[in-house]
């Protein structure tokens, strides 16, 4: 199938930046100033490929999108540029970092969500969006499923108003294998980005990569009461230190891709 669009964009948080899907065999280094590729990386490399395949001209590509990135700042910082861009395609997948919160509330979350959305479909954009993961195997990150199901309900709603599509993580089975994630259980692996990338070529109508991209997760191994405590000490303990201290993973950093660049 026909790749249409010539240039696309994405837009968000830790998940679309690429965490932690090494672009680099360089292990020795630290892991938070590694190159990460990501789904996204992916995702364009593949529309770029199919579209010299055709004969067309490589994708211009931009990921503006930040580690640690509420949607507010997603919405105010990053919408703006890719306005400015005028890209024919958009992924802007945010709020995940709020829904983490306790008081985080999923119908704002989704009012601000669509007003961009808005913005891009006015400005000619397509636009991909992303429902949040099932996260009901995972210990404490499961107290946020409530506030993630309403959230994603309210992207499939907009999107039908709007005419966007969906990358649907939620249903994504093969998702719920531990083998997909990182060790702080809240970024995929490279398998794990992979897959979304196949899922997010689905979502466009075009043909995955892989035929599984989808299949159904064997039984979940539980991790055990040592790896669950490592778990708290080594990744949850310093989340909640830098949000009482009103910082973030992301604080000075910038998009990897700040500019819509042909493709090698």
């Amino acid at each position: 199938m026909t790749v249409r669009w010539a240039s696309y964009a994405a837009l968000g948080d830790s998940f679309s930046e690429g965490l932690w899907d090494f672009a680099d065999d360089d292990v020795d280094a630290d892991r938070q100033d590694r190159a990460v590729r990501g789904w996204t990386d992916r995702l364009a490399q593949i529309l770029s490929e199919r579209r010299t395949a055709e004969g067309h001209d490589p994708l211009r590509y931009a990921n503006l999108a930040i580690r640690g990135r509420l949607l507010r700042p997603i919405v105010v910082e990053q919408v703006p540029t890719a306005l400015a861009m005028r890209p024919d395609l958009v992924s802007l997948v945010g709020g995940g970092n709020d829904l983490l919160r306790l008081d985080a509330d999923p119908d704002r979350l989704a009012r601000r969500l669509e007003t961009a959305v808005v913005q891009l479909r006015e400005a000619g954009s397509d636009v991909l969006l992303a429902t949040g993961m099932d996260s009901h195997r995972t210990p404490l990150m499961r107290h946020t499923r409530s506030r993630v199901a309403v959230f994603n309900t309210h992207i499939w709603s907009m999107a039908r108003r709007h005419g966007a599509y969906v990358v649907d993580l939620w249903g994504m089975g093969v998702l719920r294998d531990w083998s997909m994630w990182d060790d702080d259980r809240l970024h995929l692996t490279s398998d794990g980005h992979r897959l979304v990338a196949d899922a997010a070529l689905v979502a466009l109508g075009l043909d995955p990569q892989r035929d599984d991209w989808c299949d159904p997760a064997p039984v979940p191994v539980r991790a055990g009461l040592a790896a669950d405590a490592r778990w708290v000490r080594d990744h949850v303990a310093p989340w909640v230190n830098r949000h009482l201290h009103g910082r973030s993973s992301g604080d000075g950093r910038t998009g990897k891709r700040p500019h819509l660049d042909p493709l090698p």
